[in-house]
């Protein structure tokens, strides 16, 4: 059953900033693909972006606050700020800044700061909690290996799940091989473990007035930049001012042109799991490709 938003967010903002508040109006807001989103306008005019979800959820809300806190601590790439989350009543809730936000904006701007993100660097892969992708858990144990934590965590996680969820035999079979084959990849090539968003396609940029960029849901960890920059090109690219500001800022490996697919897999993976579907047949092409490279 759907709260009565105006009552529950009254509750969440007396409790995160304030009892003398009064609301205008609560409005639904898009990207409730996963989670309820409103926007909730108080009568000074001020805002607040309120998401809601089953209170069984609430870690995900945790897990999208440290990340969303984490790369605001960066200065680099804006994203709202997190006030607050909890459960208030059978709903768990992550209350955040609300940001006008628009379809376009300073695209160089936008490769450069993710640049600058990705200067923040770990000692380890991973990060210090799971979190999820979209609606899927995403675990993140530390882990000094790249190659290793790609092969248990990213891959071979998704690869299992894909099996349990009626992914092919023989298109798990060939994922298996790809898993046992990664080293190949990285042969010449060792990443260092940058900050990352973790989910950077286009539904999560946009922009403020004055073009400045702004990335929100983030899925993060430390690893290799090249998956940020995988996953931008995934449903369409970013626009050729965003990859030369990104070069200009700090060059990609050369090995970045086939290592894009293999990080990809893991969102197609991810994607298969979720929605089934032709993604299956989508993850057993770039599979079969990414053998061809070995």
């Amino acid at each position: 059953m759907k709260p009565n938003t105006t009552t529950l967010s009254q509750l969440v903002i007396q409790r995160h900033v304030g009892n003398a508040v009064v609301i205008r109006s609560v409005e639904a807001a898009s990207g409730g693909c996963i989670n309820q989103t409103n926007k909730v306008t108080l009568a000074d005019g001020s805002g607040y972006f309120l998401k809601l979800n089953q209170a069984s959820m609430l870690e995900m809300f945790a897990a999208e606050a440290a990340g969303l806190a984490a790369i605001r601590a960066s200065n680099t790439l804006r994203v709202p700020e997190p006030l607050g989350y909890g459960v208030e009543g059978n709903h768990a809730y992550l209350l955040l800044e609300y940001l006008p936000l628009q379809d376009q904006g300073n695209l160089s701007q936008a490769g450069e700061q993710l640049a600058a993100l990705h200067r923040y660097t770990a000692a380890q892969h991973g990060w210090f909690r799971d979190n999820t992708i979209g609606a899927s858990p995403q675990r993140n144990p530390q882990d000094a290996d790249w190659v290793s934590f790609w092969q248990q965590y990213r891959l071979g996680f998704q690869l299992e799940r894909a099996r349990r969820n009626g992914y092919p035999g023989r298109s798990y079979e060939l994922g298996m091989q790809l898993k046992d084959a990664l080293g190949a990849f990285f042969t010449d090539y060792q990443p260092v473990a940058s900050l990352l968003h973790g989910d950077l396609w286009g539904g999560n940029l946009a922009y403020l007035a004055d073009g400045s960029p702004v990335v929100y849901d983030p899925a993060v960890y430390y690893g290799d930049r090249e998956t940020d920059l995988a996953m931008t090109e995934l449903f369409g690219g970013f626009g050729e001012d965003f990859y030369a500001a990104y070069q200009a800022a700090w060059p990609v490996d050369s090995g970045y042109a086939v290592r894009k697919t293999l990080y990809n897999l893991y969102h197609i993976l991810n994607h298969f799991n979720l929605f089934g579907g032709s993604y299956g047949e989508q993850a057993a092409r770039m599979t079969e490709k990414l053998l061809a490279e070995v």
